[in-house]
């Protein structure tokens, strides 16, 4: 693989239409596109979507990994072809961690019908009261052990049967004040309470083997770092924690970086770049297709400077072809 290939693998881009129209595959051809994240935007039917992704593959001759929200509740982007189960916070409150396993082996058949082989989910963030309703019902609850228990249900139902499962968001977003999609919040909480609570779900998860971690576009002042510094930087708790301590050896994801939380950072070349640097190998463009191809131009300069390790490069290729060869064989 080339170096451009090799950055084009660490993307996953979204896009607006239903289409695979000229434009959009000349769009993701130049930036060696080999993940996608879609939306309601991008859904009509399943025989629609299906032939989408279908004649996205086709053009660009590869195999696309497909990702999407689908948690439940309130985050459904497919309006049919699915089942639509609850929010997380009404099963906690009246179902099995049992019945949760065979959610997601049910969402992972629909899901690869309709060729995704991602589920960007479960959220394992651990529900403070009071905390900014982003989270709200699209948490199990507030009880450490038991979000841990349908996580791991939720995790293993989905990938049993094919489809990789992500937990998010690190280092846990349960206590949010702000919602990241508009500004920057801070959780103030220190490491005895994100140990006790926050990070054990995430402990759980990583111990039933999750294919993917998303962090969270939040700063932890309390946890010694900078106080505008969000986990998105953050090399203390993408690399140091999530990677080394936790010993977390799968696919490290942003959250969408076109949120308002990152705004007062500038573009999206540097975005990137500082992203890559605290650790992550999946970075996330939801939207901006002008965006990605500012990303690649400056992830490409950041590797020839020397900014970012080649080294680190190779390992994360490995950690891609390792969850392409599981979740699209």
């Amino acid at each position: 693989m080339t170096l451009e290939e090799m950055i084009g693998a660490r993307l996953a881009i979204g896009f607006h239409g239903t289409e695979a129209t000229t434009e959009l595959i000349q769009a993701l051809q130049d930036v060696y596109a080999q993940t996608l994240v879609v939306f309601s935007r991008n859904f009509a039917s399943p025989e629609q979507f299906t032939r989408l992704i279908t004649d996205l593959q086709d053009a660009l001759q590869r195999r696309l990994l497909v990702m999407v929200d689908h948690e439940g509740g309130r985050v459904i982007r497919f309006a049919s072809g699915v089942t639509r189960f609850p929010a997380a916070r009404l099963i906690g409150r009246t179902l099995s961690p049992e019945s949760v396993r065979r959610q997601g082996e049910t969402e992972a058949e629909e899901l690869k019908r309709l060729g995704v082989r991602v589920n960007l989910a479960p959220c394992v963030d651990v529900l403070v009261e009071g905390s900014d309703p982003i989270i709200g019902d699209r948490a199990y609850g507030s009880d450490p052990a038991l979000v841990s228990r349908f996580g791991v249900a939720r995790i293993q139902g989905l990938q049993s049967h094919g489809v990789a499962a992500c937990a998010k968001h690190f280092p846990g977003l349960g206590a949010v004040p702000n919602d990241p999609h508009r500004v920057l919040p801070t959780i103030g909480l220190g490491w005895d309470a994100m140990e006790r609570v926050h990070l054990v779900p995430f402990r759980a998860a990583i111990e039933a083997g999750v294919a993917m971690v998303m962090s969270s576009h939040v700063c932890y002042p309390g946890l010694g770092e900078p106080p505008e510094l969000p986990a998105t930087f953050s090399p203390r708790l993408v690399k140091a924690l999530l990677r080394d301590r936790l010993g977390f050896q799968g696919l490290i994801l942003s959250d969408d970086l076109e949120m308002g939380a990152l705004q007062h950072v500038g573009g999206m070349g540097e975005v990137t770049v500082r992203a890559s640097e605290a650790g992550h190998d999946l970075l996330l463009i939801c939207s901006d297709l002008a965006a990605a191809k500012e990303a690649l131009s400056s992830l490409r300069q950041a590797y020839r400077s020397g900014r970012l390790s080649e080294a680190e490069l190779a390992s994360t290729m490995d950690r891609v072809a390792a969850v392409r060869k599981i979740f699209l064989a």
